[in-house]
């Protein structure tokens, strides 16, 4: 069996990051499981967590009232899900629900944050790939959208 450092070490979001950095990362990380229809976070809920997807199918959705759940984007494994943890005022922005059983790694945001703090070389680092995800995600929705407002004008 793998140490979990070994696994973080392997998910494409951790690529390349420096052994120093990848230990400070593993001490506040678990594995952890949902099944399909639970949520891993709610709209409004306190960000407390973000996920490396290993397997399984998880689903982005923004519900109003009113109106039926819209699911913008599902992610499958190699994805990240979360960065609200992050961000203050540390509230989730959207929905995550397991589509399928899904297996994470689950990281405390928490305590990343404080090893941030205490290490702004590692701080930079995760802003910066975070960043990439929130353009990844921004990009993949805004095409979605324009697919789905350009079939009810044409």
């Amino acid at each position: 069996m793998k140490h979990l450092q070994d696994v973080i070490a392997e998910h494409p979001f951790f690529q390349d990051l420096e052994s120093a950095h990848l230990a400070l990362v593993t001490g506040c990380a678990k594995m952890a499981s949902f099944k399909s229809g639970e949520f891993l976070f709610r709209y409004g809920g306190a960000a407390e967590h973000f996920f490396l997807l290993r397997h399984g199918r998880v689903s982005l959705e923004i519900t109003a009232p009113g109106r039926e759940t819209f699911r913008f984007q599902t992610v499958g494994p190699g994805e990240v899900i979360g960065w609200s943890w992050l961000f203050e005022p540390h509230q989730a922005q959207f929905d995550a629900r397991a589509v399928d059983d899904v297996s994470v790694i689950q990281f405390d945001g928490k305590c990343l944050r404080g090893k941030c703090e205490a290490d702004a070389a590692l701080g930079y680092n995760l802003m910066k790939r975070f960043a990439r995800v929130l353009v990844q995600r921004f990009t993949d929705t805004r095409l979605q959208l324009m697919d789905v407002y350009g079939k009810q004008t044409r």
